[in-house]
């Protein structure tokens, strides 16, 4: 259940009740594929830098042990030693990123798994019984993430294919939820919106999947090539028709700065690779923009990554140090600085909550964005 708090202008503050604890919204899912954070963090690292979601992958995951093995282990939440929430998504983007690999039907998505070859069919009912399987607390709705560009035709036709997988994902999951081996007989269904950057496909879907009462409500298909201009125009033309009461997840964005610029938008659930990604790269983000922590100038540097950062990284270790372990191509390093990205994305979070309880968001915003965009001096 979804309980809207306040909101400044359009940013949303809010809290989601669940199985498995409420979450403060906006909030950023920290996103572990394969039921880990990429950079060698746990779950216990986790629970330290104040992560509230932890986001899995159905795709990988079926896969890789295979969804089977992990209801037999009790379930993702006891599985990964995690007890907050779990969001999957629902192997839709594979759709997407795996092209080469597949075949879109009516009933679903024929695979070649990336691992070894092998033939794996997904639909709406298939990709359920996994996240069913997987236990996590909010199931995504198996959807088609169209490419971009998109004729118009080709997106309304996959929209619509969409809105019909997503009745049979809420009919198979109502289902699944009162079978008496069901892990987690409460576990939520988010559908998700589909329309490239057609802003009118978008509107007339958000409208008819906001009749079927879901859980709360994503907007896919976005930063897969588009400008953020047009990304931006899409979460703002599309949210005012998708229900204020539940909430709204946009998925796989972004940077700081795409985040404040949704925020803004209405938009209070979050996931990118990003923080991740760039920290495993050496590059570490902080409020005067990113780091590159392999850079000779940091060589004698013992101040930590960020001043004034809370993060059990820069509490002890100096740029320094970091850089002696990224060069020496030690994993402390990646984990070090996979660490501190994912605590500044959290901090980052609840400093809009409170930013927006206090009625400054604009405030907040445009002196984030001035950092950000600022010279890079430390």
């Amino acid at each position: 259940m979804y309980k809207l708090i306040c909101k400044d202008g359009n940013a949303k503050r809010g809290e989601f009740t669940t199985v498995h604890g409420k979450i403060q919204t906006p909030v950023f899912m920290n996103v572990g594929t394969a039921a880990a954070i990429k950079g060698a963090v746990s779950t216990m690292d986790l629970q330290e830098i104040g992560t509230q979601v932890e986001l899995s992958n159905t795709y990988h995951l079926h896969v890789r042990p295979g969804d089977e093995v992990v209801k037999k282990m009790g379930g993702l939440h006891k599985f990964m030693v995690w007890d907050k929430p779990i969001l999957t998504d629902s192997g839709g983007f594979q759709v997407f990123s795996l092209a080469g690999l597949r075949k879109i039907k009516e009933e679903g998505v024929y695979f070649n798994s990336h691992v070894d070859g092998r033939k794996i069919f997904m639909g709406p009912e298939e990709s359920m019984r996994i996240q069913s399987n997987l236990a996590s607390t909010i199931a995504m709705a198996f959807d088609e993430c169209p490419p971009h560009p998109a004729t118009r035709e080709y997106m309304e036709d996959s929209v619509a294919r969409t809105t019909r997988w997503l009745i049979r994902c809420k009919n198979e999951m109502k289902k699944l939820n009162t079978l008496e081996d069901t892990i987690n007989k409460h576990q939520m269904l988010f559908g998700i919106n589909q329309g490239g950057t057609y802003a009118d496909i978008r509107i007339e879907h958000a409208k008819r999947i906001s009749e079927l009462d879901l859980d709360g409500y994503a907007l896919g298909g976005l930063a897969v090539g588009e400008s953020h201009d047009d990304m931006y125009r899409i979460i703002e033309e599309t949210v005012p028709y998708l229900p204020e009461a539940k909430p709204t997840y946009l998925m796989g964005v972004g940077t700081p700065a795409n985040i404040l610029e949704a925020v803004e938008r209405g938009v209070d659930f979050f996931d990118c690779v990003y923080p991740a990604r760039n920290g495993r790269h050496g590059h570490a983000y902080t409020n005067h923009g990113k780091m590159n922590l392999l850079n000779a100038k940091y060589e004698l540097d013992d101040r930590p990554i960020e001043e004034g950062c809370g993060c059990p990284v820069c509490k002890t270790y100096s740029r320094g140090y970091i850089r002696h372990l990224l060069k020496a191509k030690e994993m402390l390093g990646l984990r070090f600085l996979v660490t501190h990205n994912l605590y500044f994305y959290n901090k980052m979070m609840e400093e809009i909550r409170e930013a927006i309880e206090n009625q400054n968001f604009a405030n907040y915003k445009k002196k984030k964005l001035e950092g950000f965009a600022a010279e890079q001096g430390n």
